[in-house]
């Protein structure tokens, strides 16, 4: 699915491993993916970015062939803080001081946290089908809450959700990727078995728990941390979104994003579910080449 791609492991230094493939030339661009997926998200879309861009698809900490480490005091292993160290250190390791990047979904929140912490080293970044974590919380209505049930689902203390998912997560697997996916056809077999195959191992279903967690508690730390100093995205933003998703829906996305930047944020809606790169990959390629 990465023709031309190599695939390679990345040792950040400090006891986690980033699984990456790597492909193309130019520019580097970082992707980062979201739940329940990996890398593999990209797949549509990473071969025509790598005509024009260095390529770097990376599987976050906890999923994929990345390390997978335990969620440790106040959920610190998986607060987006700590992820985005990972995928700095990656770029770095590989040469790359500065970098293009674009996240979906949960990719995009480490995204978001790693533009606030290391802006030096973002020129441009894309987030796919979010809000920022903060204004969702706030703003979360019966609506949000029915469609986003996952959230306060999988934030509940180990390890309930751990147990109640593990008993099935080919059934969990398969149900979220269905409903959350709004183009038939979209989500080929090979694809949906390899998350399954990545998704199913115990450790892999603690860290999307602690993501969450993370993401309820110590991430929202930082973000009124950010607030109360002013700390504020300095680097343009295209955010993109399904028409047919709940962030449609429930937000005015472009807004949203203009609350937290001092920078250019420019974006659209693109006829499809949640999952952006795979059910509109031609649209999404055309808005990416021509905001990066």
């Amino acid at each position: 699915m990465f023709e031309g791609f190599t695939a390679q492991t990345i040792d950040t230094g400090n006891g986690i491993e980033i699984a990456a493939r790597i492909g193309g030339s130019g520019p580097p661009l970082l992707l980062l993916h979201g739940f329940p997926e990996t890398h593999l998200c990209w797949r549509k879309v990473a071969p025509e970015l790598a005509s024009q861009f260095t390529v770097v698809a990376t599987d976050l900490r906890g999923c994929g062939a990345s390390s997978k480490p335990a969620g440790g005091p106040g959920h610190a292993n998986y607060s987006k803080r700590a992820m985005a160290a990972d995928q700095i250190e990656v770029m770095r390791r590989l040469g790359y001081d500065r970098f293009r990047l674009v996240g979906h979904d949960r990719g995009g929140r480490v995204a978001h946290r790693l533009a606030l912490d290391h802006s030096g080293a973002v020129e441009r970044m894309a987030v796919l089908d979010i809000a920022p974590t903060a204004t969702m919380y706030a703003r979360t209505s019966r609506a949000f809450a029915e469609a986003y049930y996952h959230w306060f689902f999988l934030i509940q203390p180990f390890d309930l959700p751990e147990r109640l998912i593990g008993a099935d997560p080919e059934y969990y697997l398969r149900r979220t990727l269905a409903s959350w996916c709004k183009t038939e056809g979209a989500l080929e077999e090979e694809a949906i078995a390899a998350y399954l195959a990545a998704f199913k191992k115990p450790e892999a279903i603690h860290a999307a728990c602690e993501d969450y967690r993370a993401a309820a508690t110590i991430d929202l730390d930082h973000d009124a941390a950010d607030d109360r100093a002013g700390r504020r995205l300095a680097v343009p933003l295209l955010a993109l979104w399904g028409a047919r998703g709940t962030i449609a829906r429930e937000f005015d996305v472009l807004q949203t994003w203009r609350d937290k930047s001092d920078a250019e944020v420019a974006g659209t809606a693109l006829e499809c579910g949640h999952f952006v790169p795979e059910e509109a990959p031609d649209a999404t390629v055309a808005e990416l080449l021509r905001f990066l």
